[in-house]
């Protein structure tokens, strides 16, 4: 196996300027983290245009991208941990056990012992990407145009069947972002479609402008909606050192936490919240043989903080080696490549190894960088939960607006990202991911051009979607993905009703 790419990354993260942007990025990142339901995906999103309009080089935004993700995901714990309020969705089932070992007085050693754990996640997480990232893309070189678009039928398919708890209106979301990368004008034929005669649609709805619009204008309506003067109250820390034996007992969790994030990472459209969720549910399976997860377990608290650094890593692999993102936040990232014309791809390792082991070797680097940060500081971190939402919001508005104008100096920019806003609101007070709807966003372009690509080339014979052994195994798991879940769902249903029916009858 060929590692040059991943030493000319190391050559690359270790310059001074690009340690600098890193050490920024890990800071900004638990910032993010750490302020509940902001999240990773607004922190880049924020940030994409800033460093694109400053002229940084592709890796070196890169580098800045991926260190808020990793950050966001060790920071969210600090207010899951401390107020029982997740700092994004990954960090939901930390709070199951982290919350209540707070209230025993131990939220010190709490904060440590999930700062340990996502080290060893976050690195774990690197490792694989660096050695399964060159085999993934040495197998995607056989892919053509009609393995490719497959290849996205199952991204959707996977998205659909496991993200959330409401996989129709996940579905939907997809179909949203698919009409959406419809608007502008049409290659092959060049016609205008969904224009609506205004000529700065034309090229399409921008994805800085769409990221923006529904991530960050759409939260800061929402805290608006639901303010309640901000959260003021910061519990006790107490020792800031976790106990030996808390360590040893925690060992076993944080190393099949880290694996299951990875495998769930590398998974199309998953994400932190599945892997922290099944990471958890499996400890909880293997381990409570006294009932004490949800009442301070470090095993509980171990296991899905693992789990969700070691997804943020994971989550690159098909981002980088299929062009396919394996979450939401690297759907942002996706967008953030092609914004410098960079499209990723089996040959992007080959091609550009300076974006690709730069990124590697950046998260490597990075989840030192964040050990080092997040154990001293995290104290500083906890202050950043007393900000007031009537000084927050104001601030997420301003920034995505100067972030949106200094990428296009457009006005009408600007009111297409408000409404995009507004409409981001409605759908997420309709119980409606974002996600998804980026997701099918980036993938709707790639998704129609090899569909027509591969038409083209059979003549308009559709069974060239159907002919190569790599399409139909695509094809399989597809409906595979989509069907399994509603099967298994109907089966807990009829098990649920068997079990109600059963005491009526004995009585």
């Amino acid at each position: 196996m060929n590692f040059d790419y991943l030493w000319q990354g190391f050559s690359v993260a270790l310059t001074m300027q690009n340690l600098l942007i890193g050490l920024a990025g890990c800071f900004i990142g638990t910032l993010v983290g750490a302020l509940p339901a902001i999240g990773p995906i607004n922190g880049i999103a924020l940030l994409m245009p800033i460093a694109y309009t400053m002229g940084l080089p592709a890796e070196s935004t890169m580098i800045l991208l991926a260190a808020v993700y990793c950050g966001a995901e060790y920071g969210g714990r600090i207010s899951s941990i401390l107020l029982n309020v997740p700092g994004d969705a990954g960090a939901v089932m930390t709070a199951l056990d982290g919350y209540p070992m707070a209230k025993q007085g131990r939220a010190g050693e709490a904060l440590m012992l999930s700062g340990l754990s996502s080290f060893v996640g976050g690195m774990l997480g690197a490792l694989g990407l660096a050695l399964f990232a060159p085999l993934l893309a040495g197998l995607a070189i056989g892919f053509g145009p009609a393995e490719y678009f497959v290849l996205m039928v199952f991204a959707f398919a996977t998205l659909g069947s496991m993200v959330g708890s409401q996989p129709v209106k996940t579905l939907i979301g997809c179909a949203l972002g698919l009409m959406l990368a419809t608007v502008g004008l049409d290659a092959t034929s060049g016609a205008y479609r969904f224009t609506f005669n205004e000529p700065e649609l034309g090229d399409g709805i921008d994805f800085v402008v769409l990221v923006i619009g529904l991530f960050s204008v759409s939260e800061a309506l929402l805290m608006l909606e639901h303010q309640a003067g901000g959260v003021t109250v910061i519990r006790k820390l107490g020792r800031m050192t976790a106990r030996l034996d808390d360590i040893r007992k925690s060992v076993g969790a944080t190393l099949r936490g880290s694996a299951i994030g990875f495998v769930v990472g590398v998974l199309p459209g998953t994400g932190a919240s599945v892997s922290s969720a099944v990471s958890y549910t499996t400890e909880k399976r293997i381990s409570d043989t006294e009932g004490t997860f949800g009442k301070g377990d470090v095993r509980g608290l171990a296991a899905p903080e693992a789990a969700n650094n070691a997804t943020a890593c994971g989550a690159f692999v098909p981002m980088l080696t299929l062009g396919v993102p394996g979450s939401g936040t690297t759907a942002v990232m996706l967008g953030a490549l092609m914004l410098y014309n960079i499209q990723p791809g089996p040959m992007l390792i080959t091609e550009r190894p300076e974006v690709v082991g730069g990124l590697v070797a950046s998260l490597f680097i990075g989840n030192i960088l964040l050990l080092l940060l997040n154990l001293p500081l995290v104290n500083i971190f906890a202050r950043v939960l007393t900000v007031p939402n009537w000084l927050l919001v104001p601030g997420i508005l301003v920034l995505s607006i100067v972030g949106v104008y200094s990428t296009h100096a457009s006005v009408f920019s600007i009111l297409l990202m408000l409404a995009i806003g507004m409409a981001g609101w409605l759908l997420r007070k309709a119980g409606f991911d974002m996600a998804p709807i980026i997701l099918g966003f980036v993938l709707g372009h790639v998704m129609e051009v090899n569909l027509r690509n591969a038409l083209a080339i059979s003549g308009g014979d559709i069974s060239i979607l159907f002919q190569s052994k790599i399409s139909i195994i695509l094809w399989i798991l597809a409906i595979a993905m989509a069907v399994l879940p509603l099967v298994a769902g109907r089966r807990s249903k009829s098990r649920a009703l068997a079990k109600a029916v059963s005491p009526e009858t004995s009585a």
